[in-house]
């Protein structure tokens, strides 16, 4: 609260939602059909795995009849809105300039929805246009004007982390402040929760959306919950990003969403609601419609394998740009239709699942335990000195606050393991269950063990295959 001000008077629009007691007020009275917690609850108890896509435009008339097409044609269980690239970087005259050259050309001359320049009553038509419960999606290192924003226009669901989004979307932002900046949003939303009203918090799992190796995503998951359930958030749901090989990503969600359970448990918030959601393919894509098809029905199989509670939908256009709304809507039919085809099915349980599951847990339990100890149990603390040391790390990232010492490749399975551990705390029965694998591939592949399989690997799956190989 002695930061508010400051906060809300960062733009013009902050002085319309000072009075908490009022966004409160609004927020009581939103339909629970359209409350995202309530949704992602309900499809927990049911078994059910929910479809979101991304969507956002800089037009409100246009915006508005984004998210209906995705809501009729598409048939999505949830809504987004994306924000436009100005609001991410609080670049909010920009954003302003961006409104009124959309005006002037009457199409949408921004990446997104400005939702701060636009304020708190503008966005309330936007919620109040849908059936669906909708969420704020953008890739912000300091949200707290958005949130404050977004929360009192009627969104129920907020998306980002002081770690996720900052590592993966911003070069020199410090660490520490953005984790400050995000316990300000999560604590906002303890606060709405103090007055029951529960607002659902999602860190952003796929980090860089690169290879990542699936410990690495799921420690930062495990840490940012820990760090929301801290100021009082109620409902969390920890996102994983598709690698690819089908039983890592199915052992990789089950080990993120046991951990996850367990250290909430552990540190004393067995009453926060987790809920799970899988990333379908965020790499490189094929440019030709039919074979993307086939990748958004292979990340569909196996969010149903993985059994989460939502998954976030790719569009055949992902090689070309910003998609229409009749190819998101395309995505999210051909998604639906796969969900539906296995909802009769039976859990996958095989060895390859349990040796990857087995792994991981080992894995992303020692980055786990080495962040703690580092921040003496401060998970806040201990993520900024667990970055410093590159005892957390991620590949690819454009933040100076990751060292980007790993270097992350697959073995002949497709799997993704480690070429190049950094100072990641794996002891020597680990590493050398990576360094095996990169050395069978190698093997097979009658190469050496090099950067060049790295490259190969990045490119493959544009180019019609999982595991890149010698050219």
């Amino acid at each position: 609260m002695a930061m508010r001000p400051g906060v809300l008077g960062t733009w013009e629009t902050g002085v319309d939602v000072q009075d908490l007691e009022e966004t409160f007020s609004y927020q009581r009275g939103i339909p629970e059909e359209k409350r995202f917690s309530t949704a992602l609850d309900r499809a927990g108890l049911a078994g059910e795995t929910l479809t979101q896509p991304r969507a956002g435009v800089g037009v409100v008339s246009e915006h508005i009849k984004l998210l209906k097409a995705l809501e009729t044609d598409g048939q999505a269980d949830l809504l987004p809105t994306t924000i436009d690239s100005y609001t991410r970087q609080n670049r909010y005259a920009e954003a302003r300039a961006g409104i009124e050259e959309s005006l002037t050309s009457r199409r949408s001359m921004l990446n997104g929805f400005p939702a701060v320049n636009y304020g708190a009553r503008i966005c309330r038509t936007v919620t109040e246009a849908v059936d669906r419960p909708i969420q704020v999606r953008h890739g912000t290192p300091d949200a707290r004007l958005l949130a404050e924003i977004s929360l009192a226009g009627g969104f129920t669901a907020f998306e980002g982390g002081g770690i996720s989004y900052n590592i993966p979307y911003a070069k020199n932002a410090p660490l520490d402040r953005t984790i400050l900046h995000w316990q300000y949003v999560d604590r906002l939303c303890g606060l709405f929760a103090e007055q029951g009203i529960i607002i659902n918090r999602e860190p952003f799992g796929p980090l860089t959306g690169t290879m990542v190796p699936p410990c690495v995503s799921n420690a930062v998951a495990v840490i940012e919950a820990l760090l929301a359930a801290e100021q009082g958030v109620r409902s969390i749901t920890v996102g994983y990003g598709q690698c690819g090989n089908l039983y890592q990503d199915i052992a990789a969600v089950r080990c993120l969403r046991r951990l996850c359970r367990e250290y909430l448990d552990v540190h004393g918030f067995a009453d926060v609601h987790l809920s799970t959601v899988f990333h379908q393919w965020m790499g490189g894509f094929p440019q030709d419609e039919a074979q993307a098809f086939a990748v958004i029905s292979w990340g569909t199989v196996a969010a149903a394998f993985s059994n989460v509670t939502k998954v976030i939908t790719k569009t055949p256009h992902e090689a070309m740009g910003i998609p229409t709304a009749q190819a998101n809507a395309a995505g999210l039919r051909a998604t639906h239709q796969v969900l539906s085809m296995f909802k009769e099915q039976q859990r996958m349980n095989s060895a390859e699942v349990e040796r990857e599951l087995e792994l991981c847990c080992r894995e992303t339990m020692a980055l786990l335990e080495a962040t703690l100890r580092l921040g003496d149990g401060d998970a806040a603390v201990g993520a900024v000195r667990a970055f410093q040391a590159g005892v957390l790390d991620v590949p690819f990232a454009p933040s100076r606050a990751a060292r980007g010492a790993i270097v992350p490749v697959r073995d002949i399975h497709g799997a993704i393991r480690l070429l190049e551990f950094g100072s990641l705390p794996f002891d020597d029965d680990l590493k050398a269950v990576h360094r095996d694998a990169v050395a069978e591939r190698a093997r097979a592949e009658h190469r050496q063990v090099s950067f060049q399989m790295v490259t190969d690997d990045i490119y493959a799956v544009s180019k019609g295959r999982l595991v890149g190989k010698p050219r």
